[in-house]
């Protein structure tokens, strides 16, 4: 990283108009953004798995026993927290004893949800333990309750976590692995309201409750178990799973049981289910659309958090968004089913909206997993099946400059001047800003969502002398700008000169439809 550049010790030239001032009271840090809200979302559909991490042990690009390096080292220059894997809908039908053993043994299944194509296993439990090694990242094992048993559940945690001669530490020892993984993360399902069972809510209140129950932990494993969640806005499913819970108004020191969190899925788009907008090639009013309904991520995390509060007061009990991102239509001439889709600087500012979000509710919201980290739907990486070539995603580029988010004390950002624009009868802030601090640096997350007009921000710093900082912009040319194999960089971020001292703090120029970040030295 470059060095911090110390300020110049006077006020900006006059003539500076400011359209937004956010006050940062730099003493006064919050709740702490987990680094687990920096999570990924690895399903078996189209290329994320087969041909974006796992490449097979006889290809020719360079891999560690069959997963791809290059997209390991990507990954771990974002420090990716968890990783959440096999689904999505089809971990509802996913048994985990197809996916063991030597794998020219494996049997086959069809992959109903995603494509309709034969999947033949040869990705499984040991293959995806491997994977997250090489990260370094948290496994995020999402298990079967749509079409599997209690005792298959219970199965695959004894045969990951338990360390003695259980009967499934001995197969695990059999095929290969000799100690247990540490397994923080489980989910009792995925959409259980939809791909994942059809179910009502008050039917999976019960089944998640009897599943969490024998996942055990073995060890020095300790689960934290995530329920199935609602979509979007049904508060009804967020209420049944809250009231399910045992006396969450009971001493604090006691964890929630019998599972630790509840989950929460949004997708973004410009237009319905059925025509969810272009990737590229869209209109302005489509972007503010998909901006305005970017933004809504606000209102459900409140709404949502709202309801754990009335059962929670003391908030045991975590709210995990483990999908999020951009839903476009697929990419032409491409299977319908593998869902891929060009990534642009619109789904870069879609994602820090998102990101902000998180920060403002680092209290109930500990953990969300973008979909997808390869290849589907809002991706980190496209891999070019016909060259071989890794591209990394403006997604990319803003998860890789907020890294400095992880594991810091969320700061809050008040917003004075912000401009608004109706759409569709709702009002768009066209600023979204978040801030954190963490020992002597604090960083500023700052993101335009203006698409014509450039805007000037005023940093008004409190509470702490600022000695240093250091700014990086992300930006380009055209809403719809992208990354491709032969521009790999037509959208990256670069070094921020927009920066000037101000009697308050810092002036910082924030260009049209741009993400910036500002470090800050402090003492």
């Amino acid at each position: 990283m470059p060095p911090l550049v110390p300020p110049a010790g006077h006020p900006a030239g006059p003539g500076t108009t400011t359209t937004t001032t956010a006050i940062i009271d730099l003493d006064l840090p919050g709740a702490t953004i987990s680094r687990h809200v920096y999570g990924h979302f690895a399903e078996h559909l189209g290329r994320c798995v087969y041909g974006g991490f796992w490449v097979g042990e006889d290809s020719p690009l360079p891999h560690v026993r069959g997963i791809r390096s290059d997209v390991v080292a990507a990954l771990r220059a974002l420090q990716v927290p968890n990783l959440r894997w096999p689904g999505g809908c089809f971990a509802d039908d996913y048994h985990w004893r197809d996916g063991i053993g030597p794998r020219d043994q494996r049997p086959r299944m069809v992959n109903s949800h995603w494509g309709d194509v034969v999947e033949d296993n040869a990705f499984g439990t040991h293959e995806f333990m491997d994977l997250c090694e090489m990260l370094g990242a948290d496994p995020y094992v999402s298990g079967n309750i749509g079409s599997g048993s209690v005792a298959e559940m219970s199965d695959w945690v004894e045969y990951l976590t338990r360390a003695d001669e259980s009967p499934m530490a001995a197969l695990r020892r059999a095929n290969g692995r000799d100690e247990p993984w540490r397994v923080p993360f489980w989910g009792l399902g995925n959409e259980a309201w939809g791909c994942g069972g059809n179910l009502r809510a008050e039917q999976f209140a019960s089944l998640a409750r009897q599943y969490a129950t024998y996942s055990r932990n073995h060890g020095g494993n300790a689960l934290y178990r995530i329920a199935a969640g609602a979509n979007e806005s049904d508060l009804h499913w967020t209420e049944t799973l809250m009231r399910s819970f045992d006396d969450l108004a009971a001493d604090p020191a006691e964890p929630a049981r019998p599972f630790q969190a509840v989950s929460l899925h949004y997708y973004t788009m410009s237009g319905s289910w059925g025509d969810k907008g272009d990737a590229t090639g869209f209109s302005t009013d489509e972007w503010y659309t998909t901006m305005a309904r970017a933004h809504r991520i606000e209102e459900l995390l409140t709404r949502h958090s709202t309801v754990m509060d009335r059962y929670d007061p003391h908030r045991k009990v975590g709210l995990v968004v483990d999908e999020w991102g951009t839903w476009w239509n697929v990419e032409k001439g491409t299977n319908p089913g593998f869902l891929y889709q060009q990534n642009t600087l619109r789904d870069a500012l879609v994602a820090s909206v998102h990101l902000d979000a998180f920060h403002r509710h680092a209290e109930r919201v500990v953990m969300a997993n973008i979909a997808q980290t390869v290849n589907v739907l809002q991706a980190m990486i496209l891999t070019d099946p016909d060259t071989g070539a890794l591209v990394l995603t403006p997604t990319y580029h803003v998860f890789a400059m907020n890294t400095g988010h992880h594991d810091a004390a969320a700061l809050a950002v008040h917003l004075r001047g912000v401009e608004t624009r109706t759409v569709d009868g709702t009002e768009l802030p066209l600023v979204s800003a978040s801030a954190s601090v963490k020992g002597d640096t604090a960083l500023v997350s700052l993101s335009n969502l203006d698409a014509d007009s450039d805007r000037t921000v005023v940093l008004d710093l409190r509470g702490r002398d600022v000695v240093g900082h250091e700014a990086r912009v992300l930006t380009a040319p055209a809403l719809d700008a992208h990354n491709t194999p032969g521009r790999l960089d037509a959208v990256a971020p670069t070094a921020h000169d927009g920066v000037r001292p101000h009697p308050r703090g810092l002036e910082i120029d924030l260009p049209a439809h741009a993400y910036v970040t500002v470090r800050l030295g402090l003492r």
